[in-house]
């Protein structure tokens, strides 16, 4: 990362001891989740020994500063009884403080599969890195860097249900070529609860894939007079035609009853 920030001073090294009030989060922090027993056995590390590592922070205004690096660390500090808390003051814009934060969370493998796949995206839509500069900087290829932003297809309910069953994101990858099948919820499940492994998971997906559903017509109708309707000029058709059908219909709270009774011989008329 070295070069990224620059400044006049480049970077100020020293190390200075700020208040844990005066840090604020940096907003692009793409981490959602922390584990609560990591944090409380970092902050029982930070009682006894102190922060072995600085944060780093970028000043707003006096006496404010945003968070670039080191999330956990704050998180935990603020655990303790600790005020203060060390930290080296960068000279950064906010696009940098972003990018920054977002690709140590990425390159530190604190993110899930989902989280990296949103975080990758910020960099792209957000603060216009492009693929290609996101796959150097964070030492990937560039087919690794797309393979990753196609995961945010899946659902927010779908991306939930798939971290509690902990699948990887060759699971994710081979679940999505399910693509907008109504059977990938039902799929995600049974691989979570079978516990397949990723080629169980890519078979079983094929083997979804080859079946051949059977041929099913949906009909959404808003009004439910069209199919009266319907009813009603078969009804006339077949009067017209001199056939004496007979209707009744019944409506109840919940359904409607056609009852048509239809001759099967026609009346004789008298000469």
């Amino acid at each position: 990362m070295a070069g990224f920030f620059q400044s006049k001073e480049k970077v100020v090294n020293k190390v200075v001891l700020l208040p844990v009030s005066e840090v604020f989060p940096n907003p692009a922090q793409p981490r959602m989740e922390f584990d609560e027993d990591a944090l409380r056995s970092l902050a029982d590390s930070i009682q006894q020994n102190g922060v072995l590592q600085p944060i780093l922070v970028r000043k707003l205004a006096e006496h404010q500063y945003e968070l670039i690096s080191g999330e956990r660390r704050l998180r935990a500090v603020r655990m303790t009884e600790q005020t203060h808390i060390p930290a080296v003051i960068l000279e950064a814009s906010s696009r940098q403080s972003a990018v920054y934060a977002i690709l140590e969370n990425i390159q530190r493998k604190d993110l899930n599969l989902f989280e990296e796949a949103a975080a990758l995206q910020a960099l792209v839509t957000e603060w216009g890195v492009t693929q290609e500069e996101a796959a150097a900087k964070l030492g990937m290829a560039q087919s690794t860097v797309a393979n990753k932003l196609r995961l945010l297809a899946f659902s927010e309910e779908e991306q939930q249900i798939m971290l509690q069953y902990q699948l990887t994101e060759r699971h994710a990858r081979a679940l999505l070529r399910l693509r907008d099948d109504p059977r990938k919820m039902q799929a995600i499940h049974y691989v979570g609860k079978n516990h397949l492994t990723v080629r169980q998971t890519e078979s079983y997906v094929e083997r979804l894939l080859q079946e051949k559903p059977l041929a099913r017509r949906i009909l959404l109708v808003k009004d439910i007079r069209v199919f009266l309707n319907t009813i009603n000029q078969a009804i006339d058709t077949m009067k017209s035609a001199g056939i004496p059908a007979e209707t009744h219909k019944t409506e109840g709270e919940d359904y409607i009853e056609y009852l048509v009774r239809i001759p099967t011989t026609r009346k004789k008329t008298a000469p």
